[in-house]
């Protein structure tokens, strides 16, 4: 069967040539479309739930939010873990779910359940969803600086909260940006006791009639020479002036009250509970982008760069944005040093090729199969929307000495059958026979070869998330040398098994060879049991440096950022914070090898 088959693809040999040209084409196109990343992603499937409670210790945000929602996700549908942490303020719930959950299944999911204990929390509290992003989805920082000192901290968290946040959400893949560092300005109302006292009005009273004077409100409608004309009372505040305006009551005589008879109203910072700091010279604000699940990191990363050259013209006299963290130049590292690999791994089969047959252009036919292998992986990576890493590049690596093998094996068949034939007989018919001859043993050796990885499948957790990328791109390049050995590569030898075609005796390289092979295959058929033993002792000597090997989950990385985590006491003061974390950086970046050291203490 499989030898009909290649016959008749030899026949129709320019519908042949004609599919691989779209074919290659398409692997092209799918490379250059490939997400790509330093990693696979070995993220769980997770949900976020946040919700901000404001002023509350947190043993009151724990029984009043974050158990009654850790208890209510616990029947989400294969939802496998669920974490609950209370903050000071602030409640978090991780729902973790099982391998191969969608993403965005899962958050609907959580969605519903949400509805259903809403009603259970306190009335000020609103829980939301976390961004559609993983653990690896922190691909970018930037800081905000101002060397001239015309912009205070207050002055460069409004430029990032209302300016660059809102501008960098657009860039496709981004699914947060997240602002560190700074000041937020709020209007701060300081109320004196006394004055409510004299005054005999509660500080309910007060908050009350700031909430109802800062909004506006409609009036309707009413017709005049015939336009209509609508009506509206205009009420937010503008200034601290609004405020101090504000009536909240009235006293004995019926004079009003105003806010500024009662409090001293000012402009101020929100509590914070973060900040950030660069090189130890002093606190900054800044923002970190995340990216959405599946998205192209090194395409996301390009995308925050095009828009932050944009948006640098906007910026205030003396402001810059300065990168402190970016992993595209780990993408692009990891990736051209597999890349690198790879060409060197095809420029090397290929010449061991040419030194082997001694005949260029049979070496043609390995060398083009071997890209139109990788190609095939390309697009059934772009299909299955596999990232290129390091570890799916490696699949390739690895797979490309045996794709060569088929055409090899087939080009010295055809060579040998050329060399027996007598001189002037026609070629197509010998280089065809040769092609049916091996053809169909090839073709079960390269899918036996493809299905060796199919346990690795198996995996599951972190290890089959980290491991699946290597097999899936080995077992996609096999796959695609195998059905090269039985469509392109007999046509390719129509074409290029031309000229003269040496005998395998007068090749060098192949003499020398075989001198060296013969006698140690006679010498092993002749005491095959000696050679057994000898086997055995040397796999026995091997469990010696594997006893002493070590083992570790993933290989060292040298990305050349360095992550730096201390802890201190949990009573830390938000002061005392910035000064250890001052101090910290300081040192740091006293190393000659350190170019920028950002660091961030508390939550964003």
């Amino acid at each position: 069967m499989i030898a009909r088959f290649i016959e008749a693809c030899v026949r129709n040999r320019f519908l042949v040539l004609l599919i691989w040209l779209m074919i290659t084409a398409w692997g092209i196109y799918a490379a250059y479309k490939l997400p790509v990343d330093a990693i696979p992603d070995l993220s769980d499937t997770q949900v976020i739930i946040s919700t901000n409670y404001p002023g509350q210790a947190p043993q009151v945000v724990e029984d009043q939010v974050t158990y009654p929602l850790t208890t209510a996700m616990l029947a989400v549908p294969q939802a496998k873990a669920v974490r609950g942490y209370s903050l000071f303020g602030l409640s978090l719930v991780y729902i973790i779910f099982e391998d191969g959950t969608d993403i965005y299944w899962a958050r609907t999911r959580v969605l519903e359940y949400l509805n259903f204990i809403r009603g259970k929390l306190p009335a000020a509290v609103n829980p939301a969803l976390g961004p559609d992003a993983t653990g690896v989805g922190w691909v970018y920082e930037y800081v905000l600086e101002d060397p001239t000192g015309k912009h205070d901290l207050a002055q460069l968290r409004s430029i990032q909260d209302w300016y660059l946040r809102y501008q960098l959400q657009t860039v496709p893949g981004v699914a947060e940006v997240a602002s560190i560092g700074g000041f937020v300005k709020q209007y701060q109302v300081v109320v004196d006791p006394n004055k409510l006292a004299a005054y005999n009005l509660p500080l309910s009273k007060v908050k009350q009639a700031i909430q109802m004077s800062n909004q506006d409100v409609g009036g309707g409608l009413f017709e005049q020479a015939e336009t209509e004309f609508m009506v509206r009372g205009l009420g937010y505040i503008k200034n601290l002036a609004d405020v101090q305006d504000i009536v909240v009551g009235a006293d004995g005589r019926g004079t009003p009250v105003l806010i500024k008879d009662v409090a001293l109203v000012r402009l101020g910072p929100e509590m914070r509970r973060g900040l950030a700091e660069a090189n130890g010279q002093g606190e900054v604000a800044g923002g970190i982008v995340v990216m959405r699940f599946g998205q192209n990191a090194r395409a996301v990363i390009q995308g925050v760069k095009d828009k932050l050259a944009e948006l640098k013209m906007g910026l205030p006299a003396g402001v810059r944005v300065v990168t402190a963290y970016d992993r595209s130049g780990l993408i692009d590292r990891a990736v051209d040093t597999l890349k690198e690999a790879i060409y060197e791994e095809i420029a090397i089969v290929a010449l061991i090729t040419v030194l082997f047959l001694l005949h260029l252009r049979s070496a043609f036919v390995a060398i083009i199969s071997l890209p139109l292998g990788v190609l095939i992986s390309f697009i059934l990576q772009y299909q299955f929307n596999i990232t290129a890493n390091i570890l799916s590049l490696a699949g390739i690596a690895i797979a490309i000495g045996d794709m060569v093998d088929a055409s090899v094996v087939m080009v010295e068949d055809a060579h040998k059958k050329i060399e027996h034939a007598p001189p002037g007989a026609p070629r197509e018919p010998l280089i065809l026979d040769a092609a049916k001859e091996v053809g169909p043993s090839l073709f079960f050796a390269l899918l036996i070869i493809t299905v060796s990885f199919l346990p690795i499948f198996a995996l599951e957790g972190e290890s089959g998330r980290l491991f699946k990328p290597l097999a899936f791109t080995k077992t996609f390049a096999m796959g695609g040398a195998s059905i090269l050995a039985i469509t392109l590569i007999p046509i390719l030898m129509l074409y290029f098994i031309r000229g003269k075609i040496r005998p395998e005796s007068a090749n060098p390289l192949s003499r020398m060879t075989m001198a060296v092979y013969q006698p140690v295959l006679r010498g092993i058929l002749r005491f095959p049991l000696l050679a057994i033993i000898a086997a055995l002792v040397l796999v026995l000597i091997t469990l010696i440096p594997l006893s002493r090997l070590g083992s570790e989950f993933m290989p060292p990385l040298d990305e050349g950022d360095l992550l730096y985590m201390p802890t201190t006491f949990p009573g830390i003061s938000i002061t005392e914070a910035k000064n250890l974390l001052q101090q910290t950086d300081r040192i740091i970046r006293t190393f000659p090898e350190v170019d920028y050291v950002f660091g961030k203490a508390g939550r964003a």
